[in-house]
C-alpha cells in the first residue's frame, strides 16, 4: 500500500516570532520617527505672514500662538466673530503687536469668501508665506445615522475649503519662488475609524489633494506638508457633533479625547508641526499610537480594517427614535461620565484653548 507523504506541522513558534519581530520592528520604526520629527528646520517664522483658518480655537490658536511668539505677523479666521475677536486678544497677551494680528470672520467653504479673505491679508499684513489649513469639524456617529448633508459638511471643510486657500494663495507664492502650505488631516485620514464615516472619508481626500499639490508644486520652490494627528488634547470635543445615542457616543469619543499615554498635548502637536513646516516635510503622523496604527495598515490593510470592524461592536449601537438622525454639540450631550476625572484633560484644554 503507498501512502502520500504527510505535511510537516506549521511551526507555530516560527510564526509567533515573525509577528513579534514585526511588531518589534514597527515599535522602533515609530519611535525613530518620532525622535527625526523633533528636528528643528531652518525655515523661521520670523517677519512672516502667517494664514492659519479655524484660529479662533483648539488647535488651530495653539498654533498661533506659537507662531506669535516666534515674531510673526499672523491671520486667523473662522465664521464666529466673538469667537475670532477673543482669540485675537489672546495672541496679544503671547506678545503680538495688535498691528501684527488679523482676525477675519469667513466661511471657508464659500471661494469668493476666501479670496477676498486672502487679498486683505496681502493688503493688510502682506503676501502670504504660511497657510495652515486647519479648519474641520467632527460629526460621531453610526454609519446607518450618517445623512447624505453629513458627508457633503466634511467635504466642504476638509477638502474644497483647503482647496479655495490653496488656489487663493498660490498666484503670489510661485511670482516669489517660495511659500509653505501645511493641511491638517488626520490619522482617520489614513485609517477609516468607525462611527467617523464622513470625517475620515473627506480626510483621506485631503491627503490625495495634499501630496497631488506636493509633487506638482516642489519644483517652484512651493513646500506642502500633510499632517495627520491622531488624537490631540485640543479641548474641541465638547465642539463636535453627535449623531445616533447622543450621549453614549460622546461618552466614548470625549474619554479617548484625553487619556494620558493615547493622546497628546495641543501645544507638543504644534511644535512638532512647525518643526515639519520648517523643515519641508511631506508627511507627519503625530502621537505613537498613530504612527503604529498608520504603519500596521500600511503593511496589512484588510487585517487592520477588520481589526476596526471588532472594535465597531463595542460601540453604540445605531440609533432608532427619531431624534438619532439630529446633530447635538459634545456640550449638549454630557452625561455624569463626561463630566467626571476621566475626561480632566480635555476639560482643562478646552479652557485653555478658547473652546468653552
Amino acid at each position: 500500500m503507498n501512502y502520500a507523504p504527510s505535511s510537516p506541522a506549521p511551526d507555530s513558534s516560527k510564526s509567533s516570532s515573525s509577528h513579534w519581530l514585526l511588531a518589534a520592528g514597527l515599535g522602533a520604526a515609530a519611535v525613530a520617527a518620532t525622535l527625526w520629527a523633533n528636528r528643528r528646520g531652518s525655515y523661521e517664522l520670523t517677519g512672516r505672514v502667517v494664514l492659519i483658518t479655524g484660529g479662533s480655537r483648539g488647535l488651530g490658536l495653539v498654533l498661533a500662538r506659537q507662531a506669535v511668539v516666534e515674531g510673526a505677523r499672523v491671520a486667523i479666521c473662522a465664521r464666529d466673530a466673538a469667537e475670532l475677536e477673543r482669540a485675537r486678544q489672546d495672541l496679544i497677551s503671547y506678545g503680538a503687536a495688535a498691528a501684527d494680528v488679523l482676525a477675519l470672520p469667513r466661511d471657508l467653504t464659500d471661494a469668493n469668501e476666501v479670496r477676498t479673505m486672502v487679498a486683505e491679508v496681502e493688503r493688510r499684513l502682506g503676501p502670504v508665506d504660511v497657510l495652515v489649513n486647519n479648519a474641520g469639524i467632527i460629526t460621531a456617529g453610526p454609519l446607518d445615522n450618517m445623512e447624505l448633508r453629513d458627508f457633503e459638511d466634511s467635504m466642504d471643510t476638509h477638502f474644497w475649503a483647503p482647496l479655495h486657500a490653496m488656489q487663493a494663495v498660490l498666484p503670489s507664492m510661485r511670482r516669489r519662488g517660495e511659500g509653505r502650505i501645511v493641511n491638517i488631516s488626520s490619522l482617520g485620514g489614513k485609517v477609516a475609524i468607525p462611527h467617523m464615516v464622513p470625517y475620515s472619508a473627506s480626510k483621506f481626500a485631503l491627503v490625495g489633494l495634499s501630496e497631488g499639490f506636493r509633487a506638482e508644486l516642489r519644483q517652484e520652490g512651493i513646500r506642502v506638508t500633510t499632517v495627520c494627528p491622531g488624537l490631540l488634547r485640543t479641548g474641541s470635543a465638547g465642539q463636535a457633533q453627535m449623531k445616533g445615542q447622543h450621549k453614549k457616543e460622546f461618552a466614548w469619543f470625549s474619554i479617548a479625547d484625553a487619556l494620558p499615554g493615547l493622546t497628546m498635548s495641543a501645544e507638543q502637536a504644534a511644535r512638532q508641526i512647525w518643526n515639519a513646516t520648517r523643515r519641508g516635510d511631506g508627511e507627519i503622523i503625530l502621537s505613537l499610537p498613530a504612527k503604529l496604527l498608520a504603519g500596521f495598515h500600511g503593511l496589512l490593510p484588510g487585517i487592520t480594517t477588520d481589526m476596526l470592524g471588532w472594535m465597531n461592536r463595542a460601540l453604540p449601537a445605531t440609533g432608532e427614535s427619531a431624534a438619532a438622525n439630529e446633530r447635538r454639540r459634545g456640550y449638549e450631550s454630557e452625561s455624569a461620565i463626561t463630566r467626571s476625572a476621566l475626561t480632566a484633560l480635555t476639560r482643562k484644554a478646552a479652557r485653555d484653548n478658547n473652546e468653552e
